[in-house]
């Protein structure tokens, strides 16, 4: 397994060796020994997750605040995402920037997004299976999110907007500044 930072302040890209003959392939997709060794975080994930989506679903971007924050290990098992995070750590180098990555069912590469980062993806195959692990349980008074066009952003979803199915919440959530500047307001 190896594990590469990504220009986002502990957001890791994790490649599992894969070893493949004829009767198929296999993979170890976590182990946490070598997460810990090679990061020096050491998670303790208690939920597991997964979504099956249509062509141009755009799931985000999402994360949870306060003592329900999560962090998660996410991948695809079938299809492909383009998977973005955004840093919403006021005091991280990386505040406000964002990074991209595609996760496939051909490339088996993992993300970790640590709590404090918003979380989204866009579907690029269909019946994308998408699964992710979390350190910390749903909690719905906790859950918020950046909308998905922001401007100040400017995420690039590698989808045409005609292409784009979003939920109607995910459409109505905040930009980044409206979400800070709430943030503020309640001290």
């Amino acid at each position: 397994m190896n594990i590469d930072k990504t220009p986002i302040e502990g957001c890791y890209l994790i490649k599992p060796k894969v070893f493949k003959d004829d009767r198929g392939s296999f993979m170890e997709t976590y182990n946490s020994q070598t997460f810990t060794e090679l990061t020096g975080l050491n998670p303790k994930f208690v939920q597991d997750n997964q979504s099956v989506s249509a062509y141009g679903t755009v799931r985000g971007l999402h994360f949870q605040e306060g003592k329900y924050a999560q962090s998660k290990l996410v991948r695809v098992i079938e299809g492909e995402v383009l998977d973005l995070v955004v840093d919403l750590r006021p005091l991280s180098k990386t505040f406000k920037k964002s990074f991209s990555i595609k996760l496939s069912k051909e490339n088996n590469f993992q993300l970790f997004i640590p709590r404090g980062l918003a979380h989204g993806f866009s579907v690029l195959k269909q019946n994308t299976i998408f699964c992710y692990k979390c350190d910390n349980f749903y909690h719905k008074g906790s859950e918020r999110g950046i909308r998905y066009n922001d401007p100040e952003l400017n995420l690039d979803w590698h989808l045409n907007q005609d292409d784009m199915i979003l939920s109607k919440k995910d459409k109505d959530l905040p930009t980044l500044r409206e979400y800070l500047d709430d943030r503020k307001a309640q001290g």
